[in-house]
């Protein structure tokens, strides 16, 4: 399938690479706010709890990834047509399987390393020697850390390839792409999240201990990735590699902010409600009843909140900033070594004498300094940048003293 030619100016996606970038960010948020939940679910729990925690939690964790999935889906579609399959191809090996094999084991070091650090603390100052051992290193156990969003990626990646191949193959009059151009169409409305919470609803439903809260299972244990996390993501990825076809849509998406945006908060509302409230209740659903209604309310709250994040981005985002343009760039290395920065600044914090809030802000502001401080001196301007980023910023030359005036 080839790709269509957009009507709109190229900086309407600015907007979109913003909202990546933000998706990304918001996960040093994310995993900072866990040690202050009102019930212990994080390997470092402060005894400085809010409820307010919990619920922020609650509304990123609720469509954060989808959007990155989503958008990674546009962007995807966008390369191939760009690039070819091949170019594709090598691209996706260098900036996605390349960081994610090269750089997994240095995350996973450090998560172990801050882990075993704050133990001792709580131990005393010494590590204990009755502890629990290793859980075997096997495909169910494989800790992909919070590097899990780029092995899902890279099947998503082969499962859309191998899909596209017949359809790009046999469409050599582009029948079956003006079909599905008049698919996307009829799917952007104000009813685009009811239908993409469809098969995600259904797919919550069935999973045995599905815990509402945590809406979509987050697959980072395990080389074979929940059918729940498939199914939300891969329908986001699908959708947004169908859109890229129909750029022009993005227009209308932009105009129905305040559709999604209502919808996502009523519906997000009552998904926490239903729940368990401000102090989550964690255990999985039993209830077929409840189940089935937990499962499309929050369903629904997910893609709604997707679709909401995208048009309010399109809608303040599409000009072009080069703040936002650094930090979006600046975003992927910052999420990959942001998580045992995290746990460091939690366990800094625990005995300090100071609200959850001040907490969680010194934590956030720490991590973020420190990112965007190795982010500028060690990747920016090197080969790392390229590697993450597809390219490399060199550093601005000294300008040049002006020449004296002749005598």
């Amino acid at each position: 399938m080839s790709l269509t030619t957009s009507p709109l100016p190229d900086n309407r996606l600015h907007g979109l690479d913003a909202l990546r970038g933000i998706a990304l960010l918001l996960g040093v948020v994310l995993h900072t706010l866990m040690s202050f939940f009102p019930i212990p679910i994080w390997v470092v729990v402060d005894d400085q709890t809010s409820p307010v925690a919990s619920v922020i939690f609650f509304a990123i964790h609720l469509f954060r990834m989808t959007t990155f999935f989503l958008i990674a889906g546009l962007f995807a579609h966008m390369m191939l047509g760009r690039r070819g399959l091949w170019g594709f191809v090598r691209d996706r090996l260098i900036r996605i399987a390349g960081p994610l094999f090269g750089l997994w084991w240095l995350a996973l070091a450090s998560i172990i390393a801050a882990l075993l650090w704050n133990v001792a603390i709580q131990n005393g100052g010494s590590l204990p020697t009755d502890g629990p051992p290793p859980p075997p290193l096997t495909v169910e156990t494989f800790p992909l850390t919070h590097l899990w969003f780029l092995w899902v990626l890279l099947i998503i990646y082969v499962a859309m390839l191998v899909l596209r191949a017949p359809f790009a193959l046999l469409d050599r009059t582009g029948g079956w792409g003006r079909m599905i151009d008049r698919l996307t169409g009829m799917l952007v409305g104000p009813w685009t999240p009811v239908v993409l919470a469809a098969p995600l609803a259904l797919a919550f439903y069935l999973h045995p201990d599905w815990t509402a809260f945590f809406a979509i299972p987050t697959p980072d244990t395990g080389l074979i990735p929940n059918a729940v996390a498939l199914t939300g993501f891969g329908s986001a990825f699908l959708f947004g590699f169908m859109l890229d076809r129909r750029r022009d849509l993005l227009e209308r998406i932009c105009k129905l902010w305040p559709v999604f945006t209502v919808v996502a908060f009523g519906t997000g509302t009552g998904a926490l409600m239903l729940a368990g409230g401000p102090v989550p209740d964690l255990a999985p659903v039993t209830d077929p009843s409840a189940k089935a209604a937990l499962a499309i309310i929050v369903a629904l709250a997910v893609f709604s909140g997707a679709m909401a994040a995208m048009s309010l981005a399109l809608q303040l985002f599409s000009r072009k900033s080069a703040v936002r343009r650094y930090l979006a760039d600046a975003s992927y290395w910052i999420y990959i070594i942001h998580l045992p920065l995290v746990m460091v600044g939690q366990t800094l914090v625990l005995d300090l004498g100071a609200p959850w809030w001040l907490k969680a802000a010194l934590v956030i502001g720490g991590t973020m300094l420190i990112s965007l401080i190795t982010y500028e001196l060690l990747v920016r301007h090197s080969f790392i940048g390229r590697w993450l980023n597809g390219r490399r910023i060199p550093w601005k030359r000294q300008a040049e003293p002006a020449p004296a005036p002749a005598q």
